[in-house]
């Protein structure tokens, strides 16, 4: 049972991990598009807000992924 619970925990840090960096990677890309891009106003907050969350999802999905890989080794 403790192995378990290592493992979940092991998967959970990883996520918030994986999230964290997504986020701060995602945070930094979306704000330079947007200035690049030119976005308009009000729309650089939202174009920033889903590239920081669309990063922070796939960057915490996959290393939760990996640490469920790893734990299972």
């Amino acid at each position: 049972m403790a192995r378990e619970t290592s493992c979940l925990s092991r998967i959970a840090a990883g996520t918030a991990i994986g999230g964290a960096l997504g986020g701060a990677v995602g945070a930094v890309h979306g704000t330079y598009q947007a200035i690049r891009l030119g976005v308009p106003g009000l729309m650089k907050i939202r174009y920033i807000g889903q590239t920081t969350i669309g990063s922070a999802a796939i960057f915490g999905l996959f290393l939760g992924a990996g640490s469920l890989i790893h734990c299972g080794k």
